[in-house]
């Protein structure tokens, strides 16, 4: 890749435009699961959904890692923000993301001394700097963020550093795919892969869904050309009759992953026997927790941690919409009391959120703005 603008290429999304139409077989409908949230970004920013037949669907999945952090899991996090001797440290999407109770932005106007930072290693810094203050990082995404909070629980181990810890809610992507399959209420027909996930795990560990469920799976990139080319692949594997692991996104991807990000990440975390995510409930081994001889930068084990569930809001459907059940747009709150300014879903909140996806790039009805190139 030299260029964005070779990703962008009007031209060329309409020859792979005519491409997908023509192997999209008569009286049948095709629906395709973007399991990021990057993915989802992408299609409503640049129209990609206009590009394609009325017959091929797009669905949300639960890879926005911000998103499927239920609500209780916030409360205990403004919790341990609350005491006076701690500098709670986030990632700047987190901070509006509504617990039971509270958001990181109520907690740190009722005095809480809350940090956005862009690493966890910007944590680490803070600790440092404030050897009297206990500085706990809210580790949050799935594995590709993961590794970078395992190195810096290395790196402070190394130092030494005592007055650092990590509250963690990494999430693992597999469990929540193999969940998404469970669903009685979900029929796909395969699915575009993550992107950013796969720059870390590889493309071996999703081969249990061509293997076992007959769906195929492209791990795509996140410019317009990536997602339409994965859809295309998706179409003809379909239209082959056969199902099977395709990574289009090669220029970044390796097929067995990252050795020496996954290396960290053995060596500091191990899986927790069940965590709840939002929307899917709880999924057994589907998260990360410090392993034992880590358990000095663990906060959930050197903090009183409430662990209350909190039953989201009745009005705000974010499962349905992680789920790919609902579009955003069917949400009886969405883009009336459900905007970014006020969220009452995470969906609305985060960055990679569908919802906020959809209100950010005018998408409020199921009506679409066809490019003149399709009337």
């Amino acid at each position: 890749m030299r260029y964005v603008d070779e990703y962008r290429d009007a031209g060329k999304a309409r020859a792979l435009a005519a491409e997908i139409a023509a192997l999209c077989e008569p009286d049948r409908t095709y629906t395709f699961m973007e399991v990021c949230g990057g993915h989802t970004h992408t299609i409503y920013k640049h129209g990609i959904e206009d590009h394609l037949p009325d017959t091929v669907h797009l669905v949300h999945g639960p890879g926005c890692p911000v998103c499927v952090i239920p609500m209780g899991r916030i409360d205990d996090a403004v919790h341990i923000a609350l005491r006076p001797d701690v500098i709670m440290t986030t990632f700047g999407d987190m901070m509006r993301v509504p617990g039971g109770d509270a958001s990181f932005l109520d907690a740190k106007a009722a005095g809480a001394d809350i940090r956005m930072v862009y690493s966890p290693l910007d944590a680490l810094r803070i600790a440092r700097a404030n050897p009297d203050r206990r500085v706990v990082f809210m580790a949050i995404g799935f594995e590709t963020t993961a590794p970078s909070t395992a190195v810096t629980v290395l790196r402070a181990a190394a130092e030494g550093l005592d007055n650092f810890s990590v509250f963690c809610n990494h999430v693992t992507i597999i469990p929540a795919i193999k969940a998404i399959l469970d669903s009685p209420d979900q029929r796909l027909d395969g699915f575009l892969g993550p992107g950013h996930v796969s720059t870390v795990i590889g493309c071996r560990p999703y081969e249990f869904i061509a293997a076992l469920h007959g769906k195929p799976l492209v791990v795509a990139g996140f410019e317009p050309l990536d997602i339409l080319q994965s859809v295309h692949l998706l179409l003809r594997q379909l239209a082959e009759r056969r199902a099977a692991v395709e990574n289009q996104y090669g220029r970044v991807v390796p097929w067995d992953g990252n050795p020496k990000a996954l290396g960290a990440l053995s060596r500091v975390m191990e899986l927790r026997p069940h965590f709840e995510w939002r929307g899917l409930g709880f999924i057994s081994h589907s998260a990360l927790r410090l392993k034992d001889e880590y358990a000095a930068y663990d906060a959930e084990r050197l903090f009183e941690v409430p662990g209350i569930r909190v039953a989201d809001p009745k009005a705000c459907q974010c499962g349905e919409v992680l789920k790919g059940v609902l579009k955003p747009w069917q949400c009886k709150v969405f883009g009336t009391a459900c905007t970014p300014e006020t969220p009452i879903g995470t969906c609305m909140v985060s960055s990679e959120g569908a919802c906020a996806a959809y209100y950010n790039f005018g998408r409020f009805t199921r009506a679409a703005v066809r490019e003149a190139t399709r009337s």
